[in-house]
């Protein structure tokens, strides 16, 4: 079959949907909008800015910036300009750009919205020339002036499906971020498939995951081309949540750890006891549910999806009490984000949905998720050795351990590198502990270690409603959670304490991911010298 490529529906919309606000973006709380026509100027121009550069086709191009109506412009003039995009990650080291810059031989670097470059700047070669965007710049050249009077390139330029679009950096929850390589054929397969499965027509979306992440890029700016439709964005943290309102997308995409800020942010108006008797009462219930759905930015959403780590079952039940359906969704960046979803209509809470069209699924020995399609990753790139380890035979071995049931759901029980051995030589799964823990909304964060010790304990921090409690009141709730826990659980995985520790785990500290999925590796590296004494308190619950 053959797909239209991302650039292929662009032109379409330039002709058909010339008119129509495609990008819109709060500047100083001012919305600045770009139609088709407006936004494909903005690209063919700055296309016809790069091919004037000389650089030799299939340069590699980056992008280092938050979410931005010129971050998406940006990776279509570089398809268009006959090069390879490599997004990065907004809140990166200066080691670690400068590594990814180099590794991955980039020629070019666009600079745009971000906060703190300064601490980021030097990771930047000398001699590479960078271009900075209208509205975020920074101390180079800026876009409006390089194109200023430039002639757009006025032909409908085509890449070929297989000619390499991009190199995706995963987030490196273990170790140095590798390369991955994705084609545009890859792309094609994995939109178009999963826009008429789901199915999505000319939605409206709300970016403020890293567009860099393949979840953000292919449900958001892939899902806007591909159904032709329009992409707000977030201004800040701070405007996050007014900003989400006003757009009031038709498609949405939180994390868990949203989730659980949503949740916190709805019992800090109305206790969940006040909540229960309102949701109790037919009228009163239907109006509460439309204030809340409202309020969120949530009340036209369709199709509302969490993903990228696990969210606790306990969580996605509250939410449905209020009307909001959350479709639990399952990829990754090795399979263009081509693999799992719950339909609206078909969901099994607990698990993360079926396989999507085309896309074939099955359990090794171990359990390890094996996936199969026709848009798996060309490879990592310059790294065949892990290349052949992470595909083989056509399947790419996922890293993930699961369970399928009859009607072909898939439930995430694990990763089957975090798997770890106690000194009683038993094997603990920590994510299914950890699922369970997060049951208890005084908890923010939990990581389940106990590599080489009699019996695992669990290290958590605070939510703000925990942080609000009396201490006393807190130990007995994270008491009665421990005991229901250990209830539940073999011998062997049983809990020998929790420990509350006061620093929160987040980007800046490294102890998360930039798509907020916790850094097992560094977490116990940085407590791991404290394990022994925690394991031999006395205490049930450590503060």
């Amino acid at each position: 079959m053959k797909y239209l490529s991302p650039l292929e529906m662009m032109y379409r919309w330039e002709v058909e949907k010339a008119d129509m606000v495609y990008l819109s973006q709060p500047i100083d709380g001012v919305s600045h909008n770009w139609t088709y026509k407006e936004t494909m100027n903005e690209v063919r121009k700055m296309a016809s800015y790069i091919k004037s550069l000389n650089l030799e086709r299939n340069s590699k191009i980056a992008i280092l910036s938050k979410n931005c109506a010129h971050w998406i412009m940006t990776d279509l003039a570089i398809m268009m300009s006959g090069h390879v995009s490599v997004p990065l990650y907004p809140n990166l080291s200066a080691e670690t750009l400068n590594k990814i810059l180099l590794h991955s031989e980039t020629q070019l670097l666009f600079v745009g919205k971000l906060d703190g470059f300064g601490k980021m700047k030097s990771g930047i070669p000398e001699r590479m020339s960078c271009i900075t965007y209208p509205f975020y710049s920074e101390d180079y050249p800026k876009w409006n002036e390089l194109t200023k009077d430039i002639n757009p390139i006025e032909e409908n330029i085509v890449r070929e499906d297989q000619e390499l679009a991009t190199i995706i950096y995963t987030s490196g929850t273990t170790g140095d971020p590798k390369g991955v390589m994705h084609k545009f054929f890859n792309f094609s397969f994995s939109t178009t498939n999963a826009v008429q499965a789901l199915p999505l027509k000319e939605e409206s979306f709300f970016s403020y995951l890293p567009l860099c992440h393949i979840a953000e890029r292919l449900l958001v700016e892939m899902g806007s081309i591909y159904t032709g439709g329009k992409v707000y964005f977030a201004e800040s943290l701070d405007t996050f949540s007014s900003n989400l309102a006003e757009a009031s997308p038709s498609v949405f995409l939180g994390v868990p750890r949203i989730w659980t800020k949503f949740q916190q942010g709805i019992l800090s108006k109305l206790p969940q006891n006040k909540l229960n008797i309102l949701l109790s009462i037919p009228l009163v219930s239907f109006l509460i549910k439309k204030k809340i759905q409202k309020g969120l930015g949530l009340s036209k959403a369709n199709n509302i999806f969490t993903g990228a780590a696990p969210t606790p079952a306990a969580l996605i039940k509250w939410f449905e009490r209020l009307g909001i359906t959350i479709q639990e969704a399952y990829a990754m960046t090795e399979n263009t984000c081509y693999s799992h979803v719950s339909f609206k209509n078909k969901i099994k809470i607990g698990s993360v949905g079926q396989a999507l069209p085309y896309c074939e699924v099955k359990l090794s020995e171990r359990n390890e998720i094996l996936i199969k399609h026709d848009a798996l990753m060309d490879g990592y790139y310059k790294e065949e050795g892990q290349t052949n380890e992470t595909i083989k035979n056509g399947w790419l071995h996922t890293g993930d351990e699961g369970e399928i049931d009859e009607n072909g759901f898939l439930t995430i029980t694990g990763r089957v590198k975090d798997i770890f051995k106690t000194s009683k030589g038993k094997y603990v799964a920590p994510s299914p502990i950890e699922m369970k823990l997060s049951a208890n909304k005084n908890i923010e964060q939990v990581c389940v270690v106990g590599n080489g010790m009699p019996q695992p304990i669990a290290l958590i921090t605070l939510s703000e409603i925990g942080l609000s409690k009396q201490k006393e009141d807190l130990i007995k709730s994270l008491e009665k959670i421990l005991k229901i826990v250990n209830t539940n659980l073999d011998a062997h995985e049983r809990l020998q304490n929790i420990v509350v520790l006061n620093e929160e785990w987040n980007i800046e500290n490294k102890l998360l991911t930039p798509t907020m999925k916790i850094k097992r590796n560094s977490i116990e590296k940085k407590y791991q010298e404290y394990y022994s004494t925690w394991f031999d308190s006395s205490n049930k619950i450590i503060t």
